[in-house]
């Protein structure tokens, strides 16, 4: 079924799209100009949503906005936006009534014409998105970058061609209804994440199991050998499975030993390249590089693997270099907004670090990060509803000595100015928040770009 065919079919249907962001936007408006008869409904008010609205009216969409939007649904389908629970009350509702939910990308996956590579996990899932993308554009194939990233794409799946590759980065909260599968998928890592939305780890690892539980017995799933979650999953694999390491060699896959990646295959090994060649800083970058090969062997060349190791120079917004001001490395890792993520980003740098954290409560426990900082931080610069929990898991930390000195500022530019003015020539300042951006940003990208409008103020 074709994107349009699929629209075709919608049309005398009533449906009703949740939330009006970035991925159902653009679905609001081909649905409306269509002809389909569409309810959207958003949290946010008339304001908020600025001229959007008036433009989505004048299409003859019929808007309800505001804390009680999710009442009173009455429709055929609904889209689903990813940060929803799919079982709330009004959503259960409307399901055991007769309607069908899903969401914009999973009817992307029902009309994609060509080939899907899709990455998930908890910690790199965007860098090795990317890192796949640039893999298979260097190697000559038309990509499309969506999903969790980039923009939505089921609204491009017409212009797609069979000989295409579409790469994805999914979600947990896209992949809890996902009743389909990638050709390929990649599970980078899990950790605890997102268990302010998830009622359990159990439950966010099984939205996770989504990405490889309905591939084809001809597809691949590529899983990281090192962590304990997604080591088990190869037993509930139901296609061929190809493995990466840092630890120790694996027999289908990529594994780094003695400070070389290999390539193997039957338990055959050759080598790729040094792992010193990667341009990217951090050892979870040497398990991006792997994760990402994996995915595309047999789609691309070891040398086209070299090249794009030996250049990429990353994503906005993780370990990005700032500036370097008298001395002082200033480095952007708002995309950090978990304590597994925040040590990621520590342990890509051999000194102690400068960090700007705080922000958000995810509900997940700072121990083992207070455990790194009193390690590798030289001083922590609070801020945020987190900053006195954080605080607590420093002081309480093993080795805890008065080191890292501890500092907190109510709001978030003094506290950027302070650990400026706190900074030497030779130190590294990093924003790694470890907590989401939501106490007082609509995004990370939104605290990542505010952080560097600081730094590259200073004077």
């Amino acid at each position: 079924m074709t994107f349009s065919e699929y629209v075709a079919s919608l049309r005398n249907k009533r449906i009703t799209v949740l939330g009006i962001g970035v991925s159902n936007t653009p679905l609001i408006r081909r649905l409306a100009a269509a002809g389909c008869t569409v309810t959207a409904r958003d949290r946010a008010d008339r304001e908020r949503l600025g001229p959007v609205a008036e433009e989505l009216e004048n299409m003859g969409v019929r808007l309800i906005l505001g804390e009680n939007y999710l009442e009173g649904i009455e429709a055929d389908v609904i889209f689903r936006t990813p940060g929803l629970r799919p079982d709330l009350p009004q959503i259960s509702a409307a399901v055991a009534a007769g309607a069908e939910l899903t969401s914009e990308m999973e009817a992307f996956f029902r009309v994609c014409p060509c080939r899907i590579i899709a990455v998930t996990g908890s910690d790199g899932k965007t860098t090795t998105t990317t890192i796949i993308s640039e893999l298979l554009k260097a190697a000559g194939y038309t990509v499309h970058l969506g999903g969790n990233i980039g923009q939505p794409l089921l609204c491009q799946a017409d212009d797609m061609k069979k000989e295409d590759i579409a790469v994805l980065e999914l979600s947990s909260f896209q992949l809890m209804t996902m009743r389909q599968s990638p050709e390929i998928a990649v599970v980078t890592n899990l950790a605890p994440n997102h268990l302010d939305v998830h009622k359990s780890m159990e439950e966010y690892c099984d939205a996770k199991r989504n990405i490889f539980r309905y591939q084809p017995a001809d597809g691949k799933l590529v899983l990281n050998l090192d962590n304990e979650i997604t080591s088990a999953m190869i037993s509930q694999a139901c296609c061929p499975v190809a493995l990466f390491s840092r630890r120790q060699p694996v027999e289908t896959g990529f594994y780094c030993s003695g400070g070389v990646i290999y390539a193997a295959e039957a338990g055959k090994a050759e080598p790729v390249l040094e792992a010193s060649e990667i341009f990217l800083p951090g050892v979870h970058n040497i398990e991006n590089f792997m994760a990402a090969f994996a995915a595309v062997s047999g789609l691309v060349d070891t040398e086209t693997m070299r090249t794009v190791a030996r250049t990429f120079k990353g994503v906005e917004h993780r370990i990005e270099h700032v500036r370097t001001l008298r001395g002082v490395r200033y480095y952007n890792d708002s995309i950090a907004s978990s304590p597994s993520r925040a040590i990621a980003g520590l342990r890509s740098f051999d000194q102690k670090l400068i960090i700007l954290a705080g922000g958000k409560d995810k509900g997940v426990p700072f121990d083992t990060l207070g455990e790194e900082y009193v390690r590798r931080a030289k001083a922590v610069f609070l801020t945020g509803p987190t900053a006195g929990a954080i605080r607590s898991a420093i002081e309480r930390a093993p080795g805890y000595a008065g080191s890292p000195e501890i500092f907190e500022f109510a709001d978030f530019r003094d506290n950027v100015l302070a650990a400026a003015r706190y900074a030497e020539d030779g130190d590294v300042v990093m924003l790694s928040p470890a907590c989401t951006s939501f106490d007082r940003f609509r995004n990370f990208m939104e605290r990542g770009k505010y952080f560097k409008e600081i730094i590259n103020s200073l004077e």
